[in-house]
């Protein structure tokens, strides 16, 4: 058994006297500079056992999509196997869920064919119509079984969550992070990542999977997605799968007043219980405030439509809004086209709760409740627009563009709402239709398929990636190269407002940390293992948020451009996807708004 080494402490007087040496002095200085280090390893990787599983259906992640997709596709006669990163219902972004839209048809003044249309014009086309209508047509059914489960009687999710899991004893694997998706003969056949508490490496065989496994952003301060990477979009890449919408950009913010601090800002989030919302579209939560820092210095400056003036400042430029949407900043605004005024947004607040005031409304389009005074941007800096980005759909049941492979929720590019927000409570409520609709096209696939097989060579190819980090005697720690990813990503005029001389400036330093530091990342024990494998995520989609804005040359809903300030329709209509090509190099490709990847046009 290998010896493991330990810390050794040493005192200042110690550490001044080593200084003192010359060359020492100069190691020890660059290797704090540069994040580079020994790497003291606190257990023996060589010791860590296999657990493995067979199923079905595996489904990976555990919020809302996660329970959806596995409770349908148990429904639907498979074996079903439910892997999470945390704990259900409590991680990721659904715990700060606290608005799910519903469509009643016997309270709204617009059908279901209006409302596809009104979302269709706010989007400026960027919406896939298909994944629209399915929000409308089947989310008031999703929520009454919420409602069955006791989803609305706590601000806490995991009980609720937990009630039809257990009832269906479907099998349920905790605080495990899957790093790998397996292919076998062109098709998917199962998943493999470790548990960060009983140092074991878990491979899940399975006829189908299912990534409910949320989006990402690059670890920012102040907004609740710290512990989303996009692993399942990179994931899936690597094993060729395509992708779509890193260019877009979600405008959440933060308050002015300790930013870092996530609870002071979003406890209002947080410690409510769950609400329906009502039709209510929009044209929110851009990037309208960053651009307004950027052309004025963070003032306080009002802008309407480009060139407009709005208050006491004119803001010339910025980006454009379809024609009557405008910006709707409070919370008690009536929203475009709402026929439910008692529901919120749009209507007051339940009875004996305090209307909140400024900010935008809860959750999505401003500031958190009850915030007030200065906000400031970046707080989920990373992260496009809910549903905008992940992994691309074939068809209308999720599957992506691997067979057996599906995805729903924020892990998929469905487009429910475009690349803008236009629809309060819509992303919660996408999850919920989409999880269930994978769910039951994963079963229905799995049905067909014969047992999965995972070659022995194959799970040792895999185990030898995943403990790497652990088994390098030195590298470069996974907090440092994530740090220096944020001071490279989330400046607003790299990640925001966007020019093609620093989207190619900040490009060339993602890819020395691609080509030199992710192939030295070191990790000490499980938990920093877990941060190597997440922080190798983000710098591949840091690539691919650059690539991508780099390609789309027009502003467009969540994109914009300086140099390309105005919508291109000549060029522009299409979405793009990113693919991994034989010789491993990132490759882009247009898809054409109204059209699946092959070129087929929707039929809504």
């Amino acid at each position: 058994m290998r010896k493991v080494r330990t810390k050794q402490n040493i005192s200042r007087r110690q550490f001044i006297g080593t200084a003192a040496a010359g060359t020492g002095a100069a190691l020890v200085g660059a290797s704090a500079l540069s994040g580079w280090a020994e790497n003291f390893t606190k257990m023996d990787s060589t010791e860590l056992s296999n657990r493995e599983y067979e199923t079905d259906v595996l489904v990976v992640g555990g919020g809302m999509a996660g329970l959806f997709a596995a409770v349908k596709a148990h429904d639907a006669g498979a074996n079903v196997i439910l892997v999470s990163k945390g704990r259900l219902g409590s991680s990721g972004q659904t715990p700060f869920a606290k608005g799910i839209f519903q469509y009643d048809s016997n309270k709204e003044k617009l059908s279901i064919d209006e409302f596809v249309q009104q979302v269709s014009a706010s989007a400026i086309g960027t919406n896939n119509p298909v994944y629209t209508r399915q929000v409308a047509e089947h989310s008031m059914e999703r929520v009454n079984e919420l409602r069955e489960w006791g989803f609305f009687n706590s601000p806490l999710y995991n009980k609720a969550f937990t009630n039809p899991v257990k009832k269906r004893n479907i099998p349920l694997v905790e605080r495990v992070t899957i790093t790998h998706l397996i292919k076998e003969n062109g098709k998917i056949a199962g998943a493999a990542g470790f548990s960060v508490d009983e140092e074991n490496i878990h491979f899940f065989k399975a006829r189908s999977v299912i990534l409910c496994t949320g989006a990402g952003g690059f670890k920012p301060n102040g907004f609740p997605i710290c512990d989303l990477t996009h692993d399942g979009t990179i994931m899936a890449y690597n094993i060729g799968a395509k992708v779509t919408g890193k260019e877009w950009n979600d405008g959440h913010g933060g308050s002015a007043t300790n930013p870092a601090a996530c609870y002071d800002g979003w406890h209002g989030m947080f410690d409510r219980r769950c609400e329906t919302t009502g039709v209510g579209i929009r044209h929110d939560l851009g990037v309208e405030m960053n651009y307004r820092a950027y052309i004025t210095g963070g003032g306080p400056v009002s802008m309407g439509r480009p060139g407009a003036e709005n208050g006491n400042s004119v803001v010339v430029g910025g980006p454009q809004r379809p024609e009557g949407f405008s910006e709707q900043r409070e919370h008690n605004e009536p929203p475009q086209g709402s026929g439910n005024k008692g529901d919120r947004p749009g209507g007051p607040p339940p009875e004996g709760r305090k209307e909140r005031k400024g900010g935008g409304p809860d959750g999505e389009g401003g500031g958190p409740p009850g915030m007030g005074g200065n906000m400031v941007g970046g707080s989920s800096a990373g992260m496009a627009i809910h549903k905008s980005e992940g992994l691309v759909p074939v068809n209308e049941k999720c599957e992506s563009t691997i067979p057996g492979l599906y995805a729903a929720g924020d892990a998929l590019g469905s487009y429910m709402a475009g690349a803008i927000y236009t629809q309060i409570g819509s992303s919660l409520a996408g999850s919920a239709v989409q999880g269930a609709i994978a769910g039951e096209a994963a079963a229905a696939y799995s049905t067909k398929k014969e047992r999965p097989v995972i070659s022995e060579a194959k799970q040792m190819e895999i185990k030898e990636k995943i403990l790497a980090p652990l088994k390098r005697k030195a590298g470069y720690s996974p907090a440092w190269v994530t740090q220096t990813l944020q001071g490279i990503m989330i400046p607003n005029f790299v990640l925001y407002i966007k020019k093609e001389s620093m989207l190619r400036a900040a490009l060339a330093y993602v890819e020395e940390l691609r080509d030199h530091y992710m192939p030295k990342l070191r990790a000490a024990d499980m938990h920093e293992l877990r941060l190597a494998h997440e922080t190798r995520n983000m710098i591949i989609s840091a690539e691919m948020k650059l690539k991508a804005s780099i390609m789309r040359t027009e502003s467009r809903c969540s994109h914009f451009r300086l140099d390309y300030p105005e919508w291109d329709n000549e060029n522009w209509q299409a979405w793009i996807n990113i693919f991994k090509g034989e010789d491993g190099s990132m490759q882009f490709e247009k898809q054409a708004f109204g059209t699946w990847p092959n070129g087929t046009e929707f039929k809504v």
